[in-house]
């Protein structure tokens, strides 16, 4: 083997190498070349005895960063956030076998569901010893099956270097998803000459489609010519294929309005004439009654799940046709059958048929919509003597520079989040959609300022999803991640009331979270500075405080109880049937 001396010296001293083609080295020094030559930097793991070669050697390799978490959940959460703000780049995690494999379980389900690029690197106990109930023995390829993109149990060192490889393509190739590699500790151990794979990756039963049927996309162009209330909603593939600008030259050339998914969330920049909003069981009520008032509807990028139809049956039943563009064939027709189905990478179709419309002008279509947006404006309750968590949300807006990144939690924040902050540029959003996991935005913050360090972050979660993630809170100081917690309290469950309170004859059961910590003490028992307010005067000095502070930090806002997420489509209704705030006189 090679042994190259820098002038710097990698951490407990070890010093830094370089494994050329043929040196013979061990599966675990193996595995970490691969994932140099995968232009890795950064790897979000916890060590255990099923892993510990790897981090046996982990320190000769100082150009990957290695992050250590507090739990394996976070980890997962971590490389997801990493992988959504660095777009095209597989999030990496180290866990050991057993119980650190499983706690990875949720964190795997979320990217997933999203469509998150992670390679998952589990120690596995030894080979002899796998299906023998061993100590710490987990099936991880079995028990992540069905949430995996794919997975691998490498079975004899000479073919990791392939596994490597293979994964990352699969990861962030097609529609990308979180591929499993696990990992015996024996083979970690065992010699082998190092052989890196030459040729690119070529897997028979793997081969996305990418640009699109050309007939289809001609056909597509002439449903869009012809339309005279077209509506288009855009998915996070819209953003994972980086197709915002085609998206936005297409809307415009053939006077399209936009909506867009949670996910979808920064597709479009709000704001624009032609500009929507969110669409489905929380959406904009405007946008709903453009996809139920078009004749053309177009679904890029997305999977047309309930949270977008609700009741299936009411979802567009006038629409003339359906087109579907999507990189999953799987996805068409799933939820939704179009007329005109295209498989293909949303950049390439979105810039082809913007080549072939004919440029228009629909003014009465917009002017109708303008009427929707006037008489179902997205609004909440003022002037009620209590802080409401809009009133936050508009003064971060207010004070923040245009590209701060947002990571929101799950519950009534997400939701509050994606309506209140009008994102004019994209990839500004960022939440658990899917799987809808609470407690992801904090360790998922972390990932994005690895990612983006000249950017300013915001973790947005209720007092509920925080605690269930609290413990990276040590990782965020360890690692000087600065990132602006904002915690909007509101003492209980706030989503499940409101759910109990509209739907459940208004039991409120279980909801009650007064027992939650004190922030202000949590934070200084990891010396983070830390602001408490119920003032709506009070905010923007908070806030201030905050972007001036240059590490990490933490806000606790005591928000209405009675907050609701309004407009909201019935549980078992359709788009037709959403419910709007009702405001009282004078607010």
């Amino acid at each position: 083997m090679t042994v190259q001396v820098t002038s710097t010296t990698a951490l407990n001293g070890a010093t830094p190498v370089v494994i050329n083609e043929g040196d013979v080295v061990t599966g675990a020094e193996i595995l970490l070349e691969c994932l140099r030559r995968e232009k890795v930097d950064t790897i979000f793991g916890y060590p255990g005895g099923a892993n510990l070669w790897i981090y046996r050697h982990l320190p000769k390799f100082p150009d990957l960063h290695h992050i250590l978490v507090r739990h394996e959940q976070g980890a997962t959460h971590m490389a997801d956030g990493y992988a959504r703000a660095k777009r095209g780049t597989a999030g990496v995690v180290f866990a050991t076998s057993g119980p650190g494999a499983l706690n990875c379980v949720t964190g795997i389900a979320t990217a997933q569901y999203d469509s998150t690029p992670l390679v998952v690197i589990t120690g596995q106990v030894a080979t002899v010893a796998v299906g023998t109930d061993a100590f710490q023995e987990s099936d991880v390829i079995g028990v992540t099956m069905s949430i995996v993109k794919h997975s691998y149990l490498v079975q004899d060192i000479d073919s990791l270097p392939r596994i490597v490889r293979e994964a990352f393509h699969i990861a962030t190739t097609g529609r990308p998803g979180v591929v499993v590699i696990d990992l015996p500790k024996d083979i970690q151990n065992q010699k082998h000459a190092f052989h890196w794979p030459a040729e690119p990756v070529r897997l028979r039963s793997y081969n996305p489609t990418t640009k699109g049927n050309p007939l289809q996309i001609r056909r597509a162009a002439q449903l869009i010519d012809e339309a005279k209330r077209p509506c288009l909603l855009a998915g996070r593939g819209v953003l994972i294929s980086q197709a915002e600008d085609e998206l936005l030259e297409l809307s415009r050339r053939a006077s399209i309005p936009v909506g867009w998914t949670l996910l979808g969330t920064g597709t479009y920049p709000v704001g624009d004439e032609l500009s929507l909003h969110m669409v489905g069981f929380m959406g904009a009520g405007y946008t709903n009654k453009s996809v139920l008032g078009c004749d053309l509807l177009i679904m890029v990028g997305m999977r047309a799940d309930d949270r977008v139809t609700t009741k299936i049956d009411s979802f567009a039943p006038q629409v003339e046709n359906i087109i579907h563009i999507d990189i999953d064939p799987a996805e068409i027709g799933k939820n939704v059958r179009p007329t005109l189905p295209i498989v293909g990478d949303a950049r390439h179709v979105l810039g082809e048929i913007a080549k072939l419309v004919q440029p228009k002008r629909l003014d009465s279509w917009i002017t109708q919509i303008d009427r929707w947006k006037e008489e179902h404006p997205i609004r909440y309750r003022t002037n009620t003597g209590v802080l409401q968590p809009q009133d936050v949300l508009k003064e971060m807006y207010r004070l923040c520079d245009s590209e701060a990144i947002v990571v929101a939690d799950v519950g009534q924040n997400q939701i509050w989040g994606a309506l209140w902050w009008d994102y004019r540029t994209s990839g500004l959003y960022l939440n658990s959609g899917g799987a809808g996991t609470m407690g992801f935005a904090f360790p998922a913050s972390l990932g994005v300022k690895r990612a983006r360090p000249e950017k300013t972050v915001w973790c947005v979660a209720g007092e509920g999803g925080f605690v269930m993630t609290m413990q990276e809170l040590a990782t965020a100081v360890h690692e000087n991640l600065d990132v602006k917690i904002v915690i909007l309290n509101n003492y209980c469950l706030g989503m499940v009331r409101q759910f109990q309170d509209d739907y459940y004859e208004g039991v409120r059961s279980a909801i009650d979270l007064h027992g939650a910590p004190d922030f202000l003490k949590l934070a200084d028992a990891y010396g983070i500075p830390a602001w408490r307010t119920d003032r709506i005067d009070e905010v923007a000095g908070v806030l201030r405080s905050m972007q001036e502070n240059p590490g990490p930090c933490l806000a606790e806002f005591i928000i209405d109880p009675e907050a609701n997420v309004r407009p909201i489509v019935p549980l078992g209704s359709g788009l037709p049937d959403f419910v709007e705030e009702i405001m009282e006189e004078g607010m």
